[in-house]
């Protein structure tokens, strides 16, 4: 291990660490990810004043943050959070305070993250950022180097670690008790200051390179002692300027002179990008449930290129060494696996698809498998060169580390990127029989205008090869056909009916309409603009029914920072409204599926106060079951706080088996969907209520649709593969959602063959907005109608798509067989071989004729096939383990294939069995 290695700085990453993987996650969060770190400024370039936030989280104490500003002697001028639009808005101060500032939208934080990039110095306190979105979240904890994680019961005394205070803090800085909370570490030079005097001994104080986060709210007399708070901020600030002794406080607003002649204009037209991405595209369009903060900002590849900005020079945090140069290697072996995989796939069906599937490789081929040293190197020369280089700079990043050539690890890393994306075989269809969704938004519908605008659309979706739309049919509570139970449809659709057209023009193309409906979201700020209506107009549907409504603790119809009232689902007026709503839709036309959105309550953080669903009928509900009005409860009243908790969750999940049994009656080979966050449990059910692992369980819904947004495969495969792999989800199929907004071409195409990698059954894709016409070309040749192949739809055919997948996976091992690239001979050769056929036998009778005997003669044979795969792939897996681990995926993908099959097409004898 280096010298240089921290090990009590990385301690509380190894704790928290489950796993290799957790901790390769947080190495290459730390090392690949932030891309944005520029040579900082020094602190002479920079006046030593503090710029310090205000915003209206902490508004109401603001007057004790400036009693208490001005009695540490510190210049400050005041920035408003509501003004910032961009990095030039933050001030040209060298260091900013935020005081308690828990919410933060998207745009903020990118300009937050351009501010820091330039060096600048951030202190935050409280449950900074608890409240914003997911992806803001995660990039704020990215930013400070840690995050707030809870409260703690009772008040504390801190304990400053010996050796981390280098002397700078006050006496005063340890005296007091502060009710305060743990704060987590996340960066790999995350270190605590100081920690809780409690039984957990869990950090109070973390510092990274760029911040310091303190863990209790700053300011309040009611929280911390004043000198305590006047010797943390002064020891903080100290790390990043020269204090004076004393000084005359004038606070004043903050300048963006500076900042604004530093402001290169990329920053300010990025976010504007952000801003603008939603599911309604025209513009100013609503965000809905499915916009989730970007957490990796960069600007699209074009031709598969980088950006020229990628020439700018960065450099990474000092203080890395060989252990983070192990994780950048790792995700670049990962990335030579999908590119090789990708290939193999390619390779293997055009040679079946010319009948030629034991043809032998060209000369130059054969050379190319030579250099590549790979058993599944059979690649075009100009493929082969590639993968040779992108291993030859896998071998050197450890190196690079080591000597702290962090820009140049950093440059070579994406220079075989570029290599490898150049080189994808984007020409030749290489797709499995799988689900490809997109969703066709409400502001692509409405500016199509006509059937004749909307058939302009299926035909591009029908020619990339996507076989599912879910069809927007719901928005803010309006909806997009004419409705005889909604209040009003959408009056951005006058003259003709979208779903009708939608339904007609989808089963012309052989592709199935799903309809994607707001569930207990029933309003939209954003959408009242659109439509001329006040900002605060609570939607048609509350409009005419304010009892239904749902409220905050505070008494707010709209959430702070979210922007749409919700439904309160324990009433049973408004969910027998949606029912009927539903209802109208599966009966009147002939779609394929329902999806909910929406399924859950806005979003929620206890340890800040901020708690949702307090309606009328939920609290007298609560009331009658405890005897107690939830309005009167707190998060430390932890018995009845649990079962207020218990009670929302359950009205979700009670309502989803609800709304699948009551529909399934209707139409009984309705697939029934739902899109949700990809939070961990705990966090969804605590923070939204939504327990979709309940509901898959209880075989209540058929496809699980979470959104694992991201702008680079690895957060797409840290957000996607753990309920990919999940055991949790019974037989329902999970959808891992893919965001077009700002991906490049090749990104996009990179994540969907990490699903293809993977134990999946297809991907989801939003949304129709964003299909480019690069990206819709290259859809067209790999999966799309260049090559004409019809495939079964896993949630229609589940038995025929295990059949046919398994044909693929035997296509890929006989191409390689035939070229000397499968280390198979004599008897184990012949095992192999007879096993597979007996296998491809097995499914192919479930397949023509499905029975519980045959579904149990298939389970038979693939156990059986799968017990001894490891054995037979052991001298390949020392070669290319990546590739025989997606093989035995696609082995897992079969087994649950079988069993999404076993209860939908036997156990209730369901038309999904037939072919439409």
């Amino acid at each position: 291990m280096s010298k240089n290695f921290d090990i009590f700085a990385f301690l509380p990453t190894l704790v928290r660490a489950r796993s290799v993987n957790f901790l390769i996650e947080t190495l290459v969060t730390s090392l690949l990810l932030p891309l944005a770190f520029y040579l900082p400024a020094t602190a002479a370039e920079e006046p030593a004043v503090l710029a310090v936030v205000k915003s209206d989280d902490n508004a109401a104490q603001w007057m004790d943050i400036s009693a208490r500003l001005q009695a540490a002697g510190v210049n400050y001028c005041v920035v408003d959070l509501a003004a910032v639009k961009n990095a030039s808005d933050l001030s040209d101060r060298s260091v900013i305070f935020l005081p308690n500032v828990e919410n933060i939208d998207f745009n903020q934080a990118l300009a937050l993250e351009a501010w820091m990039s330039r060096g600048g110095k951030v202190i935050a306190s409280g449950a900074v950022g608890s409240t914003s979105q997911p992806g803001v979240r995660q990039l704020l904890s990215s930013l400070l180097g840690a995050y707030w994680g809870f409260p703690l019961d009772a008040p504390n005394n801190l304990q400053t670690l010996q050796g981390n205070s280098k002397d700078w803090l006050e006496p005063a800085g340890n005296d007091g008790l502060v009710q305060g909370g743990v704060v987590i570490p996340t960066g790999v030079n995350s270190r605590p200051i100081a920690i809780w005097q409690s039984q957990i001994n869990q950090a109070a104080v973390v510092k990274s390179d760029r911040a310091t986060v303190l863990g209790w709210r700053w300011g309040s007399s009611h929280v911390s002692p004043g000198d305590f708070d006047r010797a943390w901020l002064r020891a903080s600030l100290s790390q990043y300027i020269s204090l004076p002794e004393s000084a005359t406080v004038a606070p004043q607003n903050c300048s963006s002179a500076v900042a604004g002649s530093r402001e290169q204009g990329g920053q300010g037209g990025q976010g504007g990008q952000g801003g603008q991405g939603s599911r309604g595209t025209e513009k100013n369009s609503p965000i809905t449930n499915h916009q989730l903060p970007i957490t990796n900002h960069q600007s699209p590849i074009t031709n598969n290129k980088l950006p020229a900005d990628e020439a700018i020079e960065r450099i990474a945090p000092p203080g890395l060494d060989g252990v983070q140069a192990f994780a950048l290697k790792q995700e670049l072996d990962n990335l030579i696996g999908r590119f090789e995989s990708a290939q193999l796939a390619a390779r293997a069906f055009s040679s079946s698809m010319n009948d030629n599937a034991t043809a032998q490789l060209t000369n130059s081929e054969t050379t190319a498998v030579a250099t590549t040293g790979s058993f599944v190197g059979t690649l075009p020369e100009s493929a082969a060169r590639a993968v040779a280089e992108a291993k030859a700079i896998a071998k050197t990043l450890p190196q690079a580390i080591a000597q702290k050539d962090f820009a140049g690890a950093r440059q070579q890393w994406h220079k075989a990127q570029a290599l490898l994306w150049q080189n994808y075989p984007v020409e030749q269809y290489a797709a499995q029989p799988e689900i490809r969704a997109m969703w066709l938004d409400r502001g692509s519908i409405i500016r199509a205008g006509s059937e004749q605008g909307l058939a302009k659309i299926f035909d591009r979706l029908a020619a990339a090869g996507i076989n599912t739309i879910f069809f927007e049919t719901v928005n803010a509570g309006y909806p997009i056909y004419p409705s005889q139970v909604a209040p009003q449809p959408n009056p951005l659709v006058r003259g003709w009916d979208p779903l009708a057209s939608a339904v007609k023009l989808a089963h012309d193309r052989n592709m199935e309409l799903h309809a994607w409906v707001w569930t207990f979201a029933v309003g939209n700020k954003r959408h009242n603009t659109l439509i001329n209506l006040p900002a605060d107009y609570p939607g048609p549907v509350i409009a005419a029914h304010p009892e239904w409504a749902s409220y905050d603790n505070r008494g707010s119809l709209f959430p702070p920072g979210q922007g749409k009232p919700f439904l309160d689902p324990a009433n049973p007026a408004a969910r027998q409204y949606l029912l009927r709503l539903y209802e109208e839709i599966v009966s009147r036309y002939n779609v394929d599926g329902l999806q909910l959105d929406y399924i859950r309550y806005p979003f929620q953080d206890p340890s800040a106060d901020r708690t949702y669903g307090y309606g009328i009928a939920a609290r007298q509900q609560f009331q009658q079951l405890t005897g107690v009005d939830p309005t009167t409860i707190k998060p430390s009243d932890r018995d009845l706080w649990q079962r207020w908790t218990q009670f929302r969750t359950q009205q979700i999940d009670g309502f989803v088996a609800q709304a699948s049994r009551y529909l399934k009656q209707k139409r009984p080979n309705l697939v029934m969907s739902v899109a949700v966050f990809p939070l961990s449990e705990h966090d969804r059910t605590h923070k939204l209520q939504q327990h979709w692992e309940v509901w898959a369980n209880r075989g209540d819904v058929d496809l699980i649709v979470p959104m694992t947004y991201a702008l680079d495969s690895y957060r797409f495969q840290r957000l996607a593969q753990p309920w990919i792999t999940s055991s949790k989800l019974g037989s329902a199929l999970l959808l891992p959602g893919i965001r077009l907004l700002n991906l490049p071409t090749m990104g996009a195409f990179d994540q969907i063959q990490l699903v293809r990698d993977l134990p999946g059954s297809g991907y989801a894709l939003f949304a129709v907005e964003n299909l480019n016409d690069e990206l819709q070309q290259v859809f067209h040749n790999t999966q799309g109608t260049k090559v004409k192949v019809t495939a079964p739809v896993p949630y229609r055919q589940p038995f025929h798509t295990a059949a046919a997948r398994y044909v693929n996976l035997r296509q890929e091992w006989q191409f390689l067989l035939a070229n000397e690239r499968l280390w198979l001979k004599g008897t184990a050769l012949s095992e192999f071989n007879t096993r597979s056929q007996n296998l491809e036998t097995a499914l192919d009778r479930l397949a023509q004729t499905p029975s519980v005997s045959n579904l149990a003669a298939a389970r038979t044979a693939l156990n059986s096939f799968q017990t001894q795969f490891k054995n037979w792939m052991r001298s390949q897996a020392l070669e290319n383990s990546y590739q025989v681990n997606v093989w035995s995926n696609r082995l897992t993908t079969l087994e649950r294939l079988l069993n999404y099959g076993e209860r939908v097409v036997l156990k209730s004898s369901s038309p999904l069995a037939r072919q439409r």
